[in-house]
């Protein structure tokens, strides 16, 4: 019983001491980020080697006081490359490294999936669509910016994402394949996922997502979190 009760003021501390540090961001989120912090020590050696190498791109422009852009790239542009985009926004925000702006964009042009619109939903994040019948525009809101962002599918190099001087992160084995250049990129990172589609239809599918969101928060955490201590 009082290991229960320590265990249950250390926790509420740490919760505590978080939503503190960014008192705009959603409860919920905090709590995901709490989490997501606790995995730091079990991203693999060689991830970790992958995540240092972003972070240091990105630390290198923040120092500079350049605005740093980064496109997270995939394949269809529905369910990685838009949850790495939304999850490095925010850890941007709650890490409080400025001028960060996050894109994501595919080879094709399909739609943000629903299972991945749910499964952000879930952790937290306050997502409003505009409905239309194919490809639609949704508003993604974590508390810590008043405008959001906005999330469609498009291909990598559309408007609004940047023609030039961002790095593009392949979020997708296949358009890392696909994509060896990617045009008008000043830097290239490869950090692929393993598709969440596999769940699709299955009595776990809500726990694919929920893993891989919580992977991609977990690395997009480490990333910034080095970056604000360099």
């Amino acid at each position: 019983m009082l290991l229960s009760r320590y265990t249950f003021l250390i926790n509420s501390r740490i919760y505590l001491y978080h939503m503190n540090k960014a008192p705009n961001i959603y409860p919920a989120i905090i709590r995901m980020i709490v989490e997501a912090e606790k995995n730091f020590a079990s991203i693999p050696a060689d991830r970790k080697e992958a995540l240092k190498e972003l972070s240091t791109y990105i630390s290198t422009k923040q120092k500079s006081g350049i605005a740093i852009h980064l496109t997270f790239i995939c394949t269809h542009n529905s369910r990685r490359s838009h949850i790495a985009q939304i999850l490095a926004q925010t850890a941007a925000a709650y890490y409080q490294i400025p001028m960060v702006y996050c894109y994501s964009g595919g080879t094709e042009i399909t739609a943000f999936n629903l299972n991945a619109v749910k499964a952000l939903s879930d952790i937290g994040f306050n997502i409003i669509s505009n409905e239309a019948p194919t490809n639609p525009v949704y508003k993604v809101y974590d508390g810590a910016t008043a405008e959001g962002l906005i999330i469609y599918s498009k291909k990598y190099n559309d408007a609004p994402n940047p023609a030039q001087s961002f790095a593009a992160i392949m979020t997708c084995s296949q358009a890392d394949e696909s994509c060896p250049l990617v045009p008008g990129a000043e830097a290239r990172f490869t950090l692929t996922y393993e598709d969440p589609k596999l769940g699709d239809g299955t009595p776990q599918q809500a726990a694919i997502y929920k893993e891989r969101c919580l992977q991609i928060a977990t690395e997009m955490m480490y990333t910034f979190h080095l970056a604000n201590k360099a």
